[in-house]
């Protein structure tokens, strides 16, 4: 029997893209200059959920091809603007992938585990399908800040009652996104 766990990867921003490495650090170096603020690390976060039933990768990534379903895909959405969303290059997807990979996990530089409460890992299972899929980088749904991976990430562990303090970044890192997942799940549980 799978031992019940729900862990939390901090994965380096752009681990395994060149592109996005870059495009991170631009945006970290503005976004510090306009704060006023020193640079910091940027990271994505993904989850690893450990149920009686099986073990499941979560994760908001590119869509590479029109195969999600061998993915586990469930939720899809545009990436930067919703009128070029009809291209795949300007998509991203939602997995919740049983003996699924996430890519970079060896390049995650924190694994914390979250819970091992089973009623609340198998919640957050149920949720993936029902998670928002705005606009990617945007602010679409008024949070303060974009929609993103980390997004996904609080938003599934606040609406399954998890406490999202557990959720500690690496020194000197930044999660841009998390609060706006944090903001999307108290306004829905009201």
């Amino acid at each position: 029997m799978t031992p019940t766990e729900v862990t939390l990867l901090w994965i380096p921003l752009g681990a395994g893209a060149r592109v996005v490495r870059l495009n991170g650090k631009v945006y970290e170096a503005l976004t510090a200059l306009r704060e006023r603020r020193t640079r910091q690390d940027l990271y994505h976060s993904a989850l690893e959920v450990c149920v009686p039933d099986g073990r499941f990768v979560i994760e908001m990534t590119p869509m590479p091809d029109r195969r999600g379903a061998s993915r586990g895909v469930v939720g899809e959405g545009a990436v930067a603007t919703r009128w070029a969303g009809h291209l795949r290059i300007f998509r991203y997807e939602i997995r919740r992938w049983r003996d699924g990979v996430i890519p970079d996990a060896a390049a995650a530089v924190a694994s914390i585990r979250i819970t091992d409460d089973v009623d609340r890992s198998r919640r957050i299972l149920d949720l993936v399908p029902s998670v928002p899929t705005p606009v990617w980088g945007r602010d679409e749904l008024r949070a303060g800040e974009m929609w993103n991976s980390n997004s996904l990430t609080s938003w599934l562990l606040s609406r399954a009652g998890v406490d999202t303090d557990r959720a500690r970044l690496p020194p000197n890192g930044r999660a841009p996104g998390w609060t706006s997942g944090l903001v999307v799940a108290r306004r829905q549980q009201r």
